[in-house]
């Protein structure tokens, strides 16, 4: 078994904060499952096209030249808030509200200016998540069939948080989404509970985000034990390093070191998944759902809805 660094004291103080708030009330959200089972970008692309595969499934995004694609963890954060939003209030348009700060604080996160700061990267990533084009497609050859999705996230968006005048900080209008009609159908069809607590403390690492939201996802079906070989693992959670883009040996064990660090925090986080890590890949046992499973009321076609103008 590989030696892994002794996860900082920091952090779990975190989770037994995190573990004490939630024998009050745990902070239900949503992660959208096309971008669960293949997720975004963990380090910013060099180029304006994306492409991850699980299995027969593939994701792809086109970004627009101009700003680019969404990458890393305030990407995902922003996604589940914006998931979030859509499946609680059952309606395509998000209201930001009239202030960027107190838009942050929704997210957990804290003010602060400068190139990296929040304020910054989440102005930026929110430009990117909105103007990118995805594509979700499954082929089976052996079964003949060939069936995917194409969206854009926003059907429209007006955001008011770049002031002419430095000190103004209000506005007289609020800052919205208005999601496309095919990424809201996906949304309100397939929602994946997770808690956005959890989110916040792994943000540190958008892939042990992406380790959560997955085992999460993967536990509300899972009914029999089954092992994921380190190779396709490798594919779907580093196809984007260009460390792990061969097939060598120590590519593998390279990125199996990775995720088995990454693996170590969530397991804090989320110690009733059941997994166990061998020499040929991840085991997973049928496991208690992180968050209980909620069942979405909502009959309405989406193509009978009334978009706001």
């Amino acid at each position: 078994m590989l030696e892994l660094p002794a996860i900082p004291k920091k952090f779990i103080t975190k989770v037994l904060a995190l573990e004490e708030r939630n024998k009050q009330e745990v902070q239900l959200a949503f992660m959208a499952r096309a971008l669960v089972i293949a997720t975004l970008p963990h380090s910013k692309p060099d180029d304006f096209y994306y492409e991850r595969q699980n299995g027969r499934y593939t994701l792809s995004m086109t970004a627009n030249p101009k700003f680019g694609l969404p990458y890393g963890s305030i990407a995902r954060m922003l996604l589940s808030w914006i998931t979030t939003e859509a499946v609680s209030k059952k309606s395509p348009e998000i209201n930001l509200g009239k202030s960027f700060t107190s838009f942050l604080k929704k997210l957990k996160l804290q003010h602060g200016g400068g190139k990296r700061g929040n304020t910054t990267r989440v102005r930026e990533q929110m430009k990117r998540l909105l103007t990118c084009k995805i594509s979700c497609v499954y082929e089976d050859k052996t079964k003949g069939i060939f069936e995917g999705d194409q969206f854009c996230i926003s059907r429209s968006f007006k955001l008011w948080w770049s002031p002419i005048e430095p000190s103004k900080k209000e506005f007289s209008e609020n800052s919205k989404i208005i999601l496309s009609g095919d990424f809201f159908d996906e949304l309100i069809k397939n929602p994946i509970p997770i808690n956005f607590d959890s989110l916040n403390i792994l943000r540190q690492s958008s892939l042990q985000i992406d380790i959560y939201v997955w085992l999460t996802y993967r536990f509300f079906s899972l009914r029999k034990e089954i092992l994921i070989p380190w190779k396709n693992l490798k594919k779907q959670f580093g196809s984007d390093y260009a460390e792990y883009a061969n097939d060598s040996t120590q590519s593998t064990r390279n990125f199996k070191k990775k995720f088995l660090q990454a693996l170590k925090k969530v397991w804090l986080v989320y110690p009733a998944a059941n997994v166990c890590p061998i020499d040929k890949g991840l085991m997973l046992y049928p496991s208690d759902t992180h968050v209980k499973t909620v069942k979405i009321k909502y009959n309405a076609p989406v193509d009978n809805l009334s978009y706001p103008r």
